[in-house]
């Protein structure tokens, strides 16, 4: 069962591995599909009666899919920093400047709405809210 409390300043969260294991299984199963792999996570945790896991769990989740998606890439990640010090149309530059380019406005979103994120918008019925609504907007 997931335990939390506070001790001292930090606030602390117990998971057994059976939990775990199942919120695992979910991040792999939703990151990949056009649905918010993090809102699922608490979605299931709260439907099997868990307190929410909190960010550590979370964080901990997307390194391992980042992790796995580096190493099913990594002979196109190993390709694109060679191209970087080609010349000409063997260069990868202009594609790793879009790249970089392309992530700044998540960068930046997720700054400004990191406080927000943490406190508010980890509830089930604003998750749940939001994916109604941006699966109608994606329907259209």
């Amino acid at each position: 069962m997931i335990e939390s409390g506070v001790s001292g300043d930090r606030e602390f969260i117990i998971v057994t591995t059976l939990q775990l294991v199942v919120l695992a299984v979910v991040q792999g199963i939703t990151e990949f599909l056009p649905i918010s792999s993090e809102g699922h996570l608490i979605v299931t945790s709260q439907v099997l009666g868990w307190p929410d896991q909190g960010l550590a769990i979370d964080l901990a989740t997307n390194a391992g899919t980042l992790a796995a998606v580096i190493v099913y890439f990594r002979r196109d990640l190993i390709a694109l920093l060679v191209g970087l010090g080609e010349r000409g149309e063997q260069s990868t530059r202009p594609l790793v400047g879009m790249l970089i380019v392309a992530t700044i406005p998540a960068g930046i979103a997720g700054l400004l709405l990191d406080s927000i994120g943490q406190e508010h918008l980890r509830q089930a019925w604003i998750i749940a809210t939001t994916t109604v609504v941006f699966g109608i907007v994606l329907w259209l």
